[in-house]
């Protein structure tokens, strides 16, 4: 029996979310694996429930659970909503994060043969492109404890105190090796060392951890080369470290690798991969996209895919992760699209398809 805390969100969030649910079962029914589901409202669904963007149920309920599935968070109605404590509770997906220590962000991008024509990339660019952009998740410019805006005598100033330690570096870095070391056994670090104090630590510590993954092929890069780098040759790279907010940036661009940020999948892990299991959260990188809610037409393919990742790195079982995706290939392939990736099919119709495909 596993136990999986399931958190629609916001927008699309219920929706997608839905399918993916839909998805596990089959899965589960095909691996006979039991599932006890517990459901709780998060971010802006909260807010208006309980006047908080994560409750304290919530989180007991995560810390209960083996995993957390969340479809997606946020919108403009609380962009403005200044909660009382740190930057983790202004975000109920960033106040689990923090609290749980989901700390390890996994962001997969993959070329799909059918969306070719719909990214800006030539063939021959993407090439099979299958990228791991690795993003800290619980320090940085995200969680700056010291920010704000105040008055000076020239006028108004905006700040947010960019820190990290070293215990939060290496256990972000260990794993990245680790999960290099499964992968093609490549890993870039992406930083900004030759003007910022904080990432000339990140450089120093990353590289004396390389130290000890000698089979992994390591390189240091500027960041602002390694996104035009990225850009110029994605099926070159393998796995990418980045902190909190390099992360948040590089991983979004890498939708256009798939024709779409409703493509991608994300997991954010309390641990570093293993042969024991991790906890983690998991959704797809696509937004709340509050103008197309209750339209039945948001792409569900990140949320499945991430179902795929919880499979694989919470319940170790990579062949399952490896069925759903195989699963989305067939139903692409087959010319079954939602309308952000060139067609016209519901997200039920678009989940039906996959979940075909799971059985043949």
């Amino acid at each position: 029996m596993v136990k999986i805390l399931a958190l629609g969100g916001d927008g699309i969030g219920p929706e997608i979310l839905d399918q993916g649910l839909s998805v596990a079962n089959r899965i589960a029914q095909i691996a006979d694996i039991d599932i006890e589901w517990e459901h709780g409202l998060l971010h802006g669904a909260s807010y208006e429930a309980h006047g908080t963007f994560c409750s304290e149920k919530v989180l007991a309920q995560a810390r209960n659970s083996d995993a957390v599935l969340v479809g997606a968070v946020g919108g403009p109605r609380w962009d403005n909503v200044e909660m009382p404590g740190g930057p983790e509770c202004q975000d109920g997906l960033m106040f689990l994060r923090y609290h749980l220590q989901t700390y390890l962000g996994l962001r997969p991008a993959w070329s799909f043969d059918a969306l070719l024509q719909k990214t800006p990339f030539r063939a021959e660019i993407l090439n099979k492109t299958d990228i791991l952009i690795l993003r800290e998740m619980c320090g940085g410019a995200m969680f700056a404890k010291e920010r704000g805006q105040r008055t000076t005598s020239i006028g108004r100033q905006g700040y947010d105190m960019i820190c990290y330690d070293e215990e939060e570096i290496s256990r972000f870095a260990v794993g990245g090796f680790e999960l290099a070391r499964k992968r093609r056994q490549k890993l870039i670090s992406c930083d900004k060392s030759n003007v910022m104090h904080s990432y000339k630590l990140w450089r120093e510590i990353v590289t004396d951890i390389s130290k000890s993954y000698l089979d992994v092929q390591f390189e240091n890069m500027f960041a602002d080369n390694f996104g035009y780098q990225m850009i110029m040759r994605p099926s070159d790279f393998d796995v990418v470290l980045c902190c909190n907010q390099l992360g948040d940036i590089f991983s979004d661009l890498t939708g256009t690798f798939s024709g779409s940020l409703g493509m991608l999948p994300s997991a954010c892990l309390a641990s570093s991969p293993s042969a024991e299991p991790s906890f983690g959260i998991y959704e797809s990188t696509a937004g709340s996209a509050p103008d197309i809610a209750g339209k039945g037409i948001a792409n569900p393919i990140g949320t499945i895919l991430a179902v795929g990742m919880m499979f694989k790195y919470t319940f170790q079982r990579p062949d399952l992760a490896f069925m759903i995706q195989s699963a989305v290939e067939k139903a692409l392939n087959d010319g079954i699209k939602t309308l952000d990736i060139g067609g016209n099919a519901t997200s039920e119709q678009m989940t039906k398809a996959i979940e075909e495909s799971l059985t043949k």
